[in-house]
Parts: C-alpha cells; sequence; structure tokens
C-alpha cells in the first residue's frame, strides 16, 4: 500500500498542480467567466475547494490506518490497546479479543465479516466525495436553467416593449439586449464551472479510492495468511476442484 499511497498522492498533487497553472494562465477569462454570475460562480468554485481539500484529508487519514495494519501484521504493537483511528477500530478490537485467547487463527466467516465491515466503512467515507461531485453537477445545471429562465424572459421584455416607429428602435434594442446576454453569459459559466468542478474532485475521489482498495488487498492478504479453514470447507474446496477437474478433461 504504501508505493499505492504515494503513487496515488503524487498523481492528485500533478493533477491540482496542472489545474491551478490552468487557472493562472487563463486567469483574465477565468475571472471574466467568474463575475458573470458571482455569486453562484463563487458557491460552484467554493464547493470545489472544499472537495479538493476533502480529498486530500481522506487521503492522508489513510496513514495512521496502514501503520497499525503494519505493526499488527509484523507483531509489533505495542499494548493491545494500541487501536488504529477510525477504520481499522472494530477488526483491531476483535483482532486482540482473538489473540488474547490464545488462539492466533480467525475462521473463514470471521475474515468475511471484517472484510465487508471494512469495505463498508470505506464506501461510507466515499459518499462524501460522491455527494459533493452530485452537488456540483446540479449546481452547474441549476444555473443553466437559472440563466436560460432570465434569457428568454429578457427577450420577451425586450419585444413587449420595444416600438418599431421610434426613431431609437435600434438604441432601445441594443440596451435591451444586455440582460438576455447576462443570462446566457450565466448559463454557460455555470455548466462550466460546475462540470469543471465535479470532474476534479471526481479524479480525486478516484485516487483516494484507489488509496484504500490498495490497503484493503493487504488487509485481505495478511488476514487469509492467519485465517484457519474448516475440515468441511476444505473438503468441499476440494471436491469443487476435482469436479471441474473432470469436467474439464471430458470437453
Amino acid at each position: 500500500m504504501s508505493s499505492a499511497f504515494h503513487r496515488n498522492l503524487n498523481m492528485m498533487a500533478l493533477f491540482v498542480t496542472f489545474v491551478l497553472l490552468g487557472v493562472v494562465y487563463v486567469r483574465h477569462d477565468f475571472m471574466r467567466f467568474a463575475v458573470t454570475n458571482l455569486v453562484m460562480n463563487g458557491a460552484i468554485i467554493g464547493i470545489t475547494i472544499f472537495g479538493i481539500l476533502l480529498c486530500f484529508i481522506q487521503i492522508f487519514s489513510l496513514l495512521p490506518e496502514y501503520r497499525w495494519q503494519t505493526r499488527y501484521f509484523t507483531n509489533k504493537l505495542k499494548s493491545d490497546d494500541d487501536y488504529p483511528p477510525i477504520v481499522l477500530r472494530p477488526i483491531a478490537i476483535m483482532l486482540t479479543r482473538v489473540r488474547m485467547s490464545g488462539n492466533p487463527f480467525i475462521s473463514a466467516p470471521a475474515l468475511n465479516n471484517f472484510l465487508d465491515i471494512i469495505m463498508g466503512r470505506f464506501d461510507d467515507q466515499r459518499e462524501c466525495i460522491r455527494y459533493i461531485t452530485d452537488i456540483l453537477i446540479f449546481m452547474g445545471l441549476l444555473g443553466t436553467f437559472w440563466g436560460l429562465l432570465h434569457t428568454t424572459g429578457g427577450f420577451a421584455e425586450l419585444l413587449h416593449n420595444l416600438s418599431f416607429e421610434d426613431e431609437s428602435v435600434m438604441e432601445n434594442m441594443r440596451a435591451g439586449l444586455a440582460g438576455p446576454l447576462r443570462g446566457i453569459g450565466t448559463a454557460f459559466s455555470t455548466s462550466f464551472f460546475g462540470l469543471g468542478g465535479s470532474l476534479i474532485v471526481g479524479f480525486l475521489g478516484l485516487q483516494v479510492q484507489l488509496a484504500q482498495n490498495a490497503m484493503f488487498r493487504e488487509l485481505e492478504e495478511g488476514l487469509a495468511g492467519r485465517t484457519r479453514v474448516s475440515p468441511d470447507v476444505a473438503e468441499l474446496a476440494n471436491a469443487v476442484e476435482k469436479l471441474e477437474n473432470t469436467i474439464s478433461r471430458r470437453m
């Protein structure tokens, strides 16, 4: 997991760096798009920054869990109360009780229960990132429809108040187009920021998931080495293997 952690963390850092460099490179256009609707675009940018920070917090939170996991499998725990912070705490308590009972092995059903608990806790952590991604998409769509409503309403008001008998009809038309054009700017800018923010947070969330999966696989392999298979299960596995070999020879 150590190499996978550093690889995913480096990917996150490089991706955020490229995004920041891109924003700096197009900073004038970025600011012009942002001020089209400062309230909604500012909210989207703020949610995106919060999602980025949450992704980094979640991937760094794996370090204490991984350190405890390494100490456990190398028998370097200082005491039986040396529990990890959050994710591995329930199975750490159960594994400590198993070790105190004098039995170094766990059963296969217990292994499945342990893995189900950890996978469920990892899924709970990732729900926050998924929710932020959904919020960003929703904010982008909301701004799109909001801008289109202002655009259609502005055109309807312009056509209603426009009089072709007036000599300054062109000036009135040009002044009346300012509102609909602002609505179009709102629609496109919020879509741009919403989809861009969801892409950024989604990629970082993927790297967090990959790091969690790497830790889960190491935990699964480590616990599998300390799992005792009951004779009935072993006989059933041998019977299934023999049946598969027989079928393959006949085919």
